[in-house]
Formats: structure tokens, sequence, C-alpha cells
């Protein structure tokens, strides 16, 4: 009788455990393609602004030749202001 109810109990944990597994694949899978779309996110978003500053640095040399008052004025916008302390 008793090793019945031993085999019982170790047959539940085991489903358990098996049941964990699975879940735990699972999310590991749903986690990886996540990471695989914010890797791609983040490199279009760095490409963009790769061509953001070379599209400022080409207008920052334009402007050291042709010193447009206009031009001059939208550059000193978009330059970064330096951090608070």
């Amino acid at each position: 009788m008793k090793n019945d109810t031993t085999t019982t109990v170790l047959n539940f944990v085991l489903a358990a455990l098996v049941i964990l597994g699975v879940v735990f694949a699972l999310l590991a899978m749903n986690r990886t393609r996540e990471l695989r779309q914010l890797s791609l996110n983040a490199t279009t978003a760095n490409s963009a602004l790769m061509r953001a500053q070379s599209l400022a640095n080409d207008a920052t040399a334009f402007n050291a030749t042709a010193k447009n008052p206009d031009l001059t004025r939208i550059l000193q916008a978009i330059q970064p202001k330096p951090a608070a302390h």
C-alpha cells in the first residue's frame, strides 16, 4: 500500500516538473523573440541616428564655407546641451 502512495506522489511530482520545464522553455523562446526584435529596432534607430549625425556634420562643413546665418542658427539649435551638474 505504501509503495502505491509513494509512486503516485512521485508521478505527480514528475508531471509537475515536466509541465514547469515546458512552461520555462516557452518563456525562454518568447524572450528570445523579444530580444531579436529589440535588437533589430536598436540597429535601425542607430542607423538613423548615424545618418542624421552625418547630415549635421555635412551641414556644419558647408556652413563653414558659405556662412549662412539661418543655417548657423539651426545648427546651434541642434547642438547637444552640456549636462547640468
